[in-house]
């Protein structure tokens, strides 16, 4: 009895708690009902609002344009019971405005009819507007303005730097030696030096030739900066040809590279590239086979031995045409730097004194203009540099200029202002008590950047 009174119990909470979600369920039936009637008759009434403004508007923009006498003159007084269901056509705007096109068109006719009237010449009545003048042809107009100067690409002046190799002397380990010449070598490339003459400043330091030969050191400073010089300024793709392994170059490695025009990649097309004759058997007189750091070697024209370094005038058209090889020809360094006026890399020269650095010039012209530096010289703020075609400016060494000349046996007695053109003094007013070399180039080549910019021969 007990178990059958619980179980009505339980069926009436059943059938309560399904009753409650039914009605539940119908609540939110009859609300959504109630929600969709409400946004539609919205809806309706915002059409209706919309239909009547929009005829409001058609009515007022065919009253402003009709000149009808039935339409009211005042707009504000219709109502939406007097808007016809379909209203009537539009005047299209355009044809308000060309009736202003045709009424200034009628009025410009009548004014160039006075003009004309007063002048004593007669238009027929008809006629229309004057025809407007006739266009400037392209060659009228360049012949009427100058034309511009062309592009100057080419440069024709040059730039070299002398400086002692005995500032290598001053190094404490041959690791801050070659970061010494590293340092040198990136201040000839980033101001576009063409060439650099290692000269010596020491006596007791004697030449055989172009080989040096120190007195007490095993190796000779001078020829060890030209080395790394020379090493860097080559492309990377040529270095192994070229240099053989050498206890001077052992931490030329660590040197941040000069990264120059001529440095190229493998996926550049420039007309110049630089290359190395291979050692490969050849037909006479057809060309010897170069290594330019691309994927195809390059044929030039002529016949020269291998492990020579050439610069490579590319065949329009070769990088895209060529199936087994390139084709090119072999043309002068300074062929870039004349032609694109692109910078391609120093030269590297040993003179065993000053006077040698003037006299054993690499151009027939020789350097007419020489430019030395001294903190005893005249302020480079104050001068005028006259034009020139090669300029090779001095800097000294340790104790400077004036002891490196002193020791040329040649130029024992001349006085060192008298030496040059121009002896400045490229940092008036310095902090310090003395300046280093390489510090010195930098200072000096930012100061006579424009004045050599300018004058130079292009």
């Amino acid at each position: 009895k007990q178990w059958y009174q619980r179980r009505v119990r339980e069926r009436k909470a059943e059938s309560t708690e399904v009753g409650t979600k039914s009605e539940k369920k119908e609540k939110k039936r009859r609300f959504s009902m109630k929600k969709k009637k409400r946004n539609s008759t919205g809806s309706i009434a915002a059409a209706s609002s919309m239909s009547s403004l929009a005829s409001a508007s058609v009515m007022s923009c065919d009253s402003v344009l009709s000149n009808d006498e039935n339409k009211p003159d005042n707009i504000l007084d219709m109502t939406a019971k007097d808007t016809p269901l379909h209203p009537p056509a539009i005047t299209p705007r355009t044809s308000s405005v060309s009736r202003n096109t045709t009424f200034f068109k009628k009025a410009r006719i009548m004014e160039l009819k006075e003009e004309e009237e007063e002048d004593g010449v007669q238009t027929p009545t008809n006629s229309p507007l004057p025809p407007p003048p006739p266009a400037c042809s392209l060659d009228t107009a360049t012949a009427a303005l100058p034309l511009p100067p062309p592009p100057a690409l080419g440069r024709e002046y040059t730039v070299s730097v002398a400086l002692p190799g005995s500032i290598c002397d001053n190094a404490q380990s041959p690791q801050l030696r070659s970061y010494l010449a590293g340092q040198i070598a990136r201040a000839l490339a980033i101001f576009n030096v063409d060439e650099v003459v290692i000269f010596n400043d020491n006596p007791a330091v004697k030449v055989k030739g172009s080989v040096f030969e120190g007195v007490t050191k095993k190796t000779n400073a001078n020829v060890v900066l030209a080395r790394i010089l020379q090493y860097l300024e080559t492309p990377q793709y040529l270095r192994k040809a070229l240099f053989p392994h050498h206890p001077d170059l052992k931490f030329a490695g660590l040197l941040n590279p000069l990264d120059c025009p001529h440095h190229m990649r493998a996926s550049e097309q420039y007309p110049f590239r630089e290359g190395v004759v291979v050692k490969r058997p050849t037909k006479k007189n057809k060309g010897s086979f170069l290594d330019c750091g691309i994927d195809k070697e390059v044929q030039i024209d002529k016949d020269l031995e291998p492990g020579m370094r050439v610069t490579v005038r590319m065949e329009p058209g070769t990088y895209t045409t060529a199936k087994k090889s390139y084709k090119g020809t072999a043309v002068s360094p300074d062929t870039p730097r004349k032609e694109l006026g692109a910078y391609w890399g120093y030269r590297v020269r040993l003179a065993d004194s000053v006077s040698a650095a003037f006299t054993e010039c690499i151009y027939k012209e020789g350097y007419d203009l020489t430019i030395g530096t001294s903190d005893t010289g005249d302020c480079v703020d104050d001068i005028n540099i006259r034009h020139f075609k090669h300029v090779i400016v001095f800097l000294g060494g340790l104790q400077g200029l004036e002891p490196a000349i002193e020791a040329d046996e040649t130029l024992k007695e001349t006085e060192t202002r008298t030496l040059f053109d121009y002896y400045l003094n490229v940092c008036p007013n310095q902090g310090s008590r003395t300046i280093r070399t390489e510090e010195a180039l930098v200072i000096a080549l930012s100061a006579l950047r424009k004045p050599l910019c300018d004058n130079g021969l292009r």
